[in-house]
């Protein structure tokens, strides 16, 4: 509930007509905007505003839908909403559960389950980029994609399950068809739609990049750099950064949370010591770790040999700090993930945002062909593994089909989740339930 120019009330459900003639005392043309009063229950009138009838089905749910649209005052929509509520007690109205709009929609067939994913992502972007590629998953691109390597795999599930029936042609079938490549571009496909996948999740959920390191080594001189304010104290005493300080910046449409952390070393302090334990609670829930040192000596405190557990899966970034305290010449700490910088001249900042945009797997103006969840990649992931499955199967000389139509079937299975073809009550009540009241 708010305040605003406008406020809109939606009715969905089957043959509204009575109900508009009963609300409204006048039938409505479909989709034509009339301007009326709203009446009252002693039929004074609470509101002038616009009223607009959708005929099923050519409406949003695919049922009668009727919008009133008035004053946005909170007081006049509750009065307003109630008449509603009661006149409609007749035709079993009642209020919508959040997200029973875009529900009703899918369920009656005007859209996938990706699409009405795509609304709520539109709906919550919060850069460019992702609201361009939240409409391109709205528009059906990514349904469509996920729909071609859905009719690979039938095509594909119907050879094999029909040469089950003789057996003494499961061999030459393998051949003939050409199982395998067909397997492998399958397979080749998926990987790359579960990459786009990977990619675009950072438009909606943002990238996560701690910035790490010793004590003293310009940590959150950096992170002042970066944002071009002073959000972290910055002193010559090791160990002032004691909590962990994060902000948002937005890198060519990605959000990218950026958090200092405390200084990495042995510490007596036991206030020094509970910010270092949440400096490694961040590095292990980040996407990027900006490994943050002191060119004049580098010193590595993130090991890859010894915090193995921590840094699997993580991006590692070398960042050399102090660079304009170095003979220009000295090239220490060699190595390809390395970004020479300097906080204080702002020298290498440009080539660091470039290294985080390359960790999410984008370069500067490259869009996003549609948005991706990690429902979705999870749902790859394990149509992947299937797949794998299935060519193991496919490449043994002695191929049994039982078993390589089974996971072709599972992955058909993965695949279907996703668009909604093959899905539980429980993963509907999850998605819809985070989507607002009215949509």
């Amino acid at each position: 509930m708010g305040k605003g120019g406008v406020g809109v009330i939606r009715i969905s459900g089957p043959n509204l007509r009575q109900f508009i003639k009963k609300l409204l005392g006048r039938d409505l043309i479909p989709r034509h905007a009339h301007y009326l009063p709203f009446p009252g229950a002693d039929q004074t009138v609470l509101d002038y505003g616009i009223a607009l009838y959708f005929q099923a089905p050519a409406s949003y749910t695919g049922e009668d839908i009727l919008e009133l649209q008035g004053h946005g005052g909170p007081a006049v929509l509750r009065i307003l909403l109630a008449h509603c509520l009661e006149v409609g007690k007749a035709y079993g109205l009642r209020l919508a559960n959040a997200g029973e709009f875009t529900l009703r929609a899918f369920l009656n067939d005007k859209i996938d389950l990706a699409q009405a994913e795509a609304i709520a992502d539109l709906i919550d972007a919060n850069s460019t980029a992702a609201a361009k590629a939240a409409a391109a998953s709205l528009s059906g691109r990514f349904s469509e994609e996920v729909t071609r390597l859905i009719e690979d795999l039938v095509e594909l599930r119907i050879l094999v399950e029909a040469t089950l029936d003789f057996p003494e042609e499961e061999i030459e079938f393998i051949e003939k068809y050409q199982v395998r490549s067909r397997l492998e571009t399958v397979y080749s496909k998926l990987c790359e739609t579960l990459e786009i996948a990977k990619q675009s999740r950072f438009l909606r959920e943002g990238l996560k990049v701690v910035l790490a390191g010793q004590p003293n080594v310009g940590k959150s001189s950096l992170m002042n750099a970066l944002f071009d304010q002073d959000i972290a104290i910055v002193t010559d005493i090791a160990g002032t950064t004691r909590d962990s300080i994060r902000e948002t910046l937005n890198l060519d449409g990605v959000p990218v949370t950026v958090t200092d952390t405390a200084g990495l070393r042995d510490a007596t302090d036991q206030i020094e010591m509970i910010g270092i334990e949440r400096s490694w609670a961040e590095i292990r829930s980040a996407d990027v770790i900006l490994n943050v040192m002191d060119s004049r000596h580098p010193v590595s405190v993130l090991d890859p040999t010894l915090h193995g557990d921590v840094l699997k899966g993580k991006i590692l970034l070398n960042v050399l700090n102090k660079v304009d305290l170095i003979d220009s010449s000295s090239e220490p700490f060699q190595s390809s993930g390395t970004v020479r910088v300097s906080a204080k001249t702002r020298k290498g900042l440009d080539s660091l945002r470039q290294a985080i945009l390359d960790a999410s797997g984008r370069t500067l103006g490259e869009a996003s062909p549609w948005l991706g969840r990690e429902r979705h990649i999870q749902a790859m992931q394990a149509a992947l593994e299937h797949l794998e499955l299935a060519r193991d199967h496919a490449r043994l000389n002695d191929a049994v089909l039982d078993l390589l139509a089974e996971e072709l079937r599972l992955c058909h299975d993965q695949l279907g989740e996703i668009t909604g073809r093959m899905t539980s009550d429980d993963l509907l009540g999850r998605i819809f339930s985070s989507f607002c009241i009215g949509k």
